[in-house]
């Protein structure tokens, strides 16, 4: 059956429903901005408030008879060739649980990369699945983890033939990219499912030039951020499904067990008009991009003290099997200042924000939305930088463990260590504890340390050093890590 992908039905309902001049005696409280604040109209607007409406009893009717989000859905599943999308309004951080708990119930098993983002973990802590974590492809000389091999995931799914099935993250942060045909083979021979956590991913499927993505490598649930690498705004998140590993329904449900019942329907309607775009303009959008990013790399390339990681740094035996060129990842090392102080001078100095700092590196992430105009901004600002950094201090380094004393134990179940007694200890007692909470440098949002984790000195040392380095560690209860949460004994 023709699909038509000039329709946004959520978008269309919502000129409908202004059109229309519907009087509303619901919810949202602002009546169509007639009730919002002065002060934050003026900052908003009121779009803002015009396109914040009810889901169900607003842009649709109580009965959902219209299949408003429902059409809207069908449209994207179509657009990346997925079975089935649902779209969630709470970030692909639900999204991810949503896939876990789909897969994997209390004490089952599931196959996880050690690179995974702090909302699987979390995901763990609420389902109680225990995890059988799957090295990723360090690499030793730029401490900087790529995803795993499908041979990795073999050797898991050998020693845990009880496992339930596996999750991947692909693209990183970073941009690498795992072989996920490959890794799909390791499960699909088991008949077990393969979740990939594709939320820097969303612009894949649009341009041939970019890594293959999710659906079209045979993975059976895929979570993809719109908000990341698309147009939509900040939570949008889609999860598609293919084959019958898992029950659509099975996975809507684990979905509306974690999400809200007022979804935001100005984030429906972003995701809804970006389906749309990419599918009328895509290839033209991301060549532009792609275009752009080579420019760009070069650009950045040729400033003295400043590298841009490309394929020859990311991809090869026992690296990752492919590469994003649009998150442009800056080494700034070589101006002998960190990714931190680099981030701040660009913040503070020139008003441009990298998306990712850590303690060598920024990433100055490029997509549709930049034009030459933007991208010579960013070339000069780093050239500013690069003039500047000699004048910068040269604070507290950061004590990057080697690889192997990066991996800790996972001695308890995550959901047992983070729900169980626990007490507060000082840092210099705190190796050979076991974690009772998570500690994560953000952005990226890679856990270091997970509940259950048995904790080291390598690692705890690591981390004492970074926040005094410019490092942020949103969720541990001492930010400033002088007491480390563990479980009791």
């Amino acid at each position: 059956m023709a699909v038509d992908h000039t329709s946004a039905p959520i978008l269309e309902a919502l000129a409908e429903y202004r059109e229309r001049g519907r009087l509303s005696f619901t919810p949202p409280g602002h009546k169509q901005a007639r009730g919002a604040d002065p002060a934050v109209r003026e900052v908003l607007g009121d779009a803002v408030f015009l396109g914040d409406v009810l889901a169900s009893g607003g842009l649709d009717d109580r009965l959902t008879r219209g299949r408003v989000l429902e059409r809207a859905e069908e449209l994207m599943a179509d657009a990346v060739h997925a079975e089935h999308t649902f779209f969630t309004t709470c970030g692909s951080s639900l999204s991810v649980k949503a896939a876990m708990l789909a897969v994997a119930g209390p004490h089952e098993k599931l196959l996880i990369g050690r690179d995974a983002h702090k909302s699987v973990v979390s995901g763990l802590v609420l389902a109680g699945i225990e995890p059988v974590w799957v090295e990723p492809r360090w690499d030793a000389e730029r401490h900087l983890a790529h995803p795993p091999s499908a041979q990795d995931f073999e050797e898991a799914f050998r020693a845990h033939p009880d496992a339930k099935g596996a999750l991947i993250t692909s693209p990183t942060p970073y941009g690498t990219c795992a072989d996920l045909r490959a890794v799909a083979e390791v499960c699909h021979r088991r008949s077990l499912p393969l979740i990939v956590d594709e939320a820097w991913g969303a612009h894949l499927p649009f341009h041939p030039d970019l890594p293959s993505w999710a659906m079209d490598a045979g993975a059976d649930i895929c979570v993809t951020s719109i908000h990341k690498m698309g147009s939509g705004l900040e939570q949008g998140s889609v999860f598609h499904l293919r084959g019958d590993l898992v029950p659509p329904l099975l996975l809507k449900n684990r979905s509306d067990l974690l999400g809200t019942t007022s979804p935001s329907v100005l984030i429906f309607a972003g995701m809804d008009g970006w389906r749309r775009q990419m599918v009328l303009r895509g290839r033209e959008l991301m060549g532009t991009a792609l275009e752009l990013a080579r420019e760009v790399r070069r650009a950045v390339e040729d400033i003295d003290g400043l590298h841009v990681h490309g394929r020859a740094d990311f991809c090869g035996p026992g690296l990752a099997h492919d590469l994003d060129p649009l998150p442009v990842v800056v080494d700034v090392g070589g101006l002998g200042i960190t990714g931190y102080q680099a981030a701040d001078w660009l913040r503070a100095h020139r008003n441009v924000d990298a998306h990712l700092a850590d303690h060598r590196r920024i990433s100055t992430q490029l997509t549709h939305g930049d034009d030459r105009e933007t991208a010579g901004e960013l070339t000069a600002a780093l050239k500013d930088l690069a003039r500047a950094a000699p004048e910068l201090p040269r604070g507290p380094r950061i004590e990057v463990p080697a690889p192997r004393e990066l991996r800790l134990e996972q001695a308890v179940l995550p959901r047992d260590a983070y729900f169980g007694p626990a007490e507060d200890v000082p840092v210099a007692e705190a190796a050979g504890r076991v974690a009772a909470e998570m500690i994560t440098p953000y952005p990226p949002g890679i856990p270091a340390v997970l509940p259950g984790e048995r904790l080291t000195e390598p690692v705890l040392r690591y981390l004492r050093s970074g926040p005094a380095a410019g490092m942020h560690l949103p969720d541990p209860g001492d930010p400033e890590l002088k007491t480390v949460r563990v479980v009791a004994e």
